[in-house]
């Protein structure tokens, strides 16, 4: 059902860029495929912003550190960041170094049925050293891939598991 609604919606996205011609884009042609050829989804590594997906009070976290790996952090690794954005009465205020656990990746990653699980956005939701999350909700889709990763109270707080 997912994947039949997923192709129905890139064929209306060729079509809606199909309608452009040369004569409107001027010097700078951009086709359809090219832009999406040129946006590429890597690992989260240093200075990659991310979304806070909890009710710690925290909007948006830079990385400073992935805590596994050379060359980035995947979905349900650990990071270090530092808070950019922050509700004014929340738990965390801005400019606190915190860790964090990645539950929503641009970047995809297999699954053993073969299967792929990419998200729109790169989130993550707040914990302390010992892996306990700060806030007490989880906001949108987590992937069960977390449970591998001993990661099985933010599942508990997700309200959809993906």
């Amino acid at each position: 059902m997912a994947a039949s609604f997923a192709s129905r919606c890139s064929r209306v996205g060729r079509s809606l860029f199909s309608g452009l011609s040369n004569s409107h884009l001027g010097s700078h042609e951009m086709t359809h495929s090219n832009y999406f050829s040129q946006q590429q989804r890597t690992f989260i590594q240093m200075r990659t912003v991310l979304k806070v997906v909890d009710n710690s009070g925290a909007k948006k976290v830079m990385c400073i550190q992935a805590l596994k790996g050379k060359k980035g952090a995947r979905l349900g690794d650990t990071i270090v960041a530092s808070v950019k954005e922050a509700h004014p009465n929340g738990k965390v205020k801005k400019g606190k170094v915190v860790y964090g656990v990645v539950v929503r990746a641009a970047m995809q990653k297999g699954r053993c049925d073969g299967g792929e699980v990419r998200f729109d956005d790169n989130a993550v939701v707040l914990v302390d050293k010992q892996g306990q999350p700060i806030g007490t909700r989880v906001f949108g889709p987590v992937p069960h891939e977390l449970r591998r990763k001993k990661h099985v109270k933010i599942l508990t707080l997700a309200g959809h598991i993906a």
